[in-house]
């Protein structure tokens, strides 16, 4: 495969001025749900790049479990490698990349943690598979091979048997609230479209960025 020779051009759809809401949540909450009924896969799944206090970035695929108003959630294990860096450095950024649409939106802004009331409601509703794989994984900590993680696996599924399987406590959600969002379309010839909205007090202010 010739890296140099694989490009593709885009002309789906096309974005400006008059097309997007003024409200970048709404623009967009606009562009997952069509994600979604194009069936992209995983539509909600976005690139989360955080960095140390130091600025060594990092980045990971997580998925979108909330949006509205108050800032995107996402979930982990509170002692995982992107946790800690949070904890150093609370801002982060976020990429959607819907191929399927020729579209990607990039966010970021500062993060913190959400309560406990709103991440056990969240965990009450994962596959007890995934409850119990939250007990049994320390995020990001080297372990010996497979049989380990197997083995602290079928521990902890003993240990709740037929019972409930509450939210660990080093588990829980994230919010990061948005400062800057820019929806990109793609466009013949690399012309794409980006417009981007800039939080200045209350108000967003939208500008249309070269490509």
């Amino acid at each position: 495969m010739n890296l140099a020779d694989l490009r593709r051009d885009y002309a789906r759809a096309a974005l400006d001025e008059t097309s997007v809401s003024r409200d970048p949540l709404r623009q967009f909450l606009t562009w997952l749900d069509e994600a979604g009924k194009a069936l992209v896969h995983e539509p909600n799944a976005m690139a989360l790049a955080t960095s140390t206090a130091a600025g060594a970035p990092s980045v990971r695929m997580v998925l979108l479990k909330g949006a509205d108003e108050r800032g995107l959630v996402f979930f982990c294990d509170r002692r995982s490698r992107k946790a800690a860096e949070l904890a150093a450095n609370p801002e982060a950024a976020l990429v959607f990349w819907w191929s399927e649409l020729e579209r990607q939106v990039r966010i970021t802004g500062p993060v913190g943690t959400i309560g406990d009331q709103e991440s056990d409601a969240y965990f009450r509703t994962r596959p007890e598979g995934s409850r119990l794989s939250a007990w049994a994984s320390h995020q990001s900590q080297v372990i010996a091979d497979r049989a380990t993680l197997d083995g602290q696996w079928q521990a902890v599924e003993q240990r709740f048997r037929g019972g409930d399987i509450p939210r660990p406590p080093h588990w829980g959600g994230f919010r990061l609230v948005p400062r800057e969002f820019e929806f990109w379309q793609g466009r013949p010839n690399r012309l794409h479209d980006r417009m981007r909205y800039r939080s200045v007090g209350s108000e967003w202010i939208l500008e249309r960025l070269s490509p």
